[in-house]
């Protein structure tokens, strides 16, 4: 393209395509605004303007066009967001993070934003619920994993839920102790790089599971628990001045003790063996196509874009109250040690469970343990999740399955975890909805952690 009207004496930047958040013609100048990099995960607003001499003059309105579809790409420019800050998130710095590192970058992206603060537990669902869907493009919480949970909830509680799951991508401006959403899709806890991924961020497809517990429905987007990670996360609330380094303590201390969790367990498996794992991954790696011809949440849209039946997708394998769906294999499981579900590959930062979790491919993944390994092997698991070996180890049972049932037995009291918050201790089901839910990631179908790619796609 011919930009010789633009004046080149100024020295010469490189700012990748990816950090341009906007630029325009304002008079004799071309003004471009950018995320700068300040620090190794910080970024800040920065503007560089070009004088033009003739800026009506078809090249230059052409490059300013040509500069957004190249910095954008299949992301939408201009989004409407509604921001929900808990005050109380990051030790109560939340609302000094979001005016600092958040409000300037999504100004400088010409976004229209709309800020409203929970105020107690639960608020988040209440939002949602009562959200004009059409008024907005993205739902963004300024908070840990809580308020996303709540936000795909409230959300599930509309008349209209498919549609309003499918129009609203839901997000997360890292400004919790657990920010799993944000390391997944935008691969940082960073608030400021977070909302550069908001900004850029593909509209993609993402599964949600169905919780079914007594007469409950609960929506979970991130992952469930019963054993050694469910306590771990919700039995060491006492030591959150560790950080993410309490999860490490907490499983090992576990492990070492080898405690065990004895439960009923049935499973509707779709994928059994790892090879075939590592293949499944594969093979998405591969897939170019658009993220949204992979979503699959409902009955066919009418002309207007609204399902034909109101709230929810009907639950294929029924409740947790039900007998068993037919084709699921059950078995006791007296020495269970953990029990995991994973619908994201990372939990917290260098903690990959589930290395071949992908946003839409309507399966969870499921990692089962052993309550009796040996300390050896119960030291070795610990330190095979951060260096990307869990997958492979033997005793690591990992399988893909599309819904489960686990109840616990004896054991008067104990733990379960959805999405980090706490259930009843009591038996409970669950069934994926593949693409029901709609986030905002970089690459639009893979998350931001390293996958059980097969052999000799390594290089590819």
């Amino acid at each position: 393209m011919d930009v010789s009207s633009i004046d080149e004496s100024k020295t010469t930047q490189a700012i990748p395509f990816y950090s341009i958040l906007w630029a325009e013609l304002s008079g004799f100048e071309i003004l471009i605004k950018y995320a700068r990099p300040t620090a190794k995960n910080v970024v800040r607003v920065s503007t560089i303007n070009y004088p033009v001499e003739k800026p009506e003059h078809p090249h230059t309105v052409a490059w300013v066009d040509t500069l957004l579809d190249r910095a954008y790409g299949e992301a939408q420019r201009r989004k409407r967001i509604k921001i929900l800050i808990n005050p109380f998130g990051g030790k109560g710095k939340a609302q000094k993070w979001y005016l600092r590192d958040i409000e300037p970058i999504f100004a400088a992206a010409r976004c229209e934003v709309d800020v409203q603060k929970t105020q107690y537990r639960g608020h988040s669902i209440e939002i949602a619920e009562n959200l004009d869907v059409d008024a907005f493009d993205v739902i963004a919480a300024c908070s840990g994993d809580g308020l996303p949970h709540e936000v795909f909830n409230g959300l599930g509680k509309k008349w209209d839920a498919r549609r309003a799951l499918k129009k609203l991508a839901v997000v997360q401006l890292p400004c919790g102790s657990g920010n799993a959403m944000s390391w997944n899709l935008n691969g940082t806890d960073s608030p400021s790089m977070a909302a550069l991924g908001v900004v850029k961020g593909i509209r993609t497809p993402l599964d949600l599971i169905s919780i079914t517990q007594g007469d409950r429905r609960t929506l979970s987007f991130l992952s469930q628990s019963v054993g050694i990670v469910a306590e771990t996360d919700l039995g060491t609330e006492h030591l959150r001045w560790l950080g993410s380094a309490r999860f490490t303590y907490g499983i090992l201390v576990r492990l070492l003790r080898k405690t065990i969790y004895p439960c009923d367990v049935a499973l509707k498996v779709e994928v059994a063996s790892k090879q075939e794992i590592r293949e499944h991954y594969g093979r998405a790696l591969s897939d170019r196509s658009l993220p949204e011809q992979h979503r699959n949440s409902g009955d066919p849209p009418d002309a207007d874009n609204r399902p034909r039946e109101p709230g929810l997708p009907l639950l294929r394998y029924g409740t947790v109250q039900n007998d068993l769906p037919e084709g699921w294999m059950s078995f006791p499981y007296d020495k269970l040690g953990n029990f995991y579900s994973g619908n994201m590959a990372l939990m917290a930062p260098d903690t990959n469970f589930f290395p071949a979790t992908l946003p839409n491919d309507g399966c969870m993944d499921l990692v089962i343990v052993d309550g009796d390994i040996s300390r050896t092997a119960a030291i070795r698991s610990i330190l095979a999740v951060e260096t990307g070996k869990f997958f492979d180890m033997p005793h690591v049972k990992y399988c893909k399955i599309s819904g489960y049932r686990i109840t616990p037995k004896n054991q008067k009291d104990g733990y379960i975890s959805i999405d980090g918050e706490r259930m009843p201790f009591e038996p409970f089901q669950a069934e994926v909805h593949r693409g029901l839910g709609t986030v905002l990631s970089k690459s639009g179908h893979v998350y931001e952690a390293p996958g059980v790619v097969p052999k000799g796609m390594e290089s590819a």
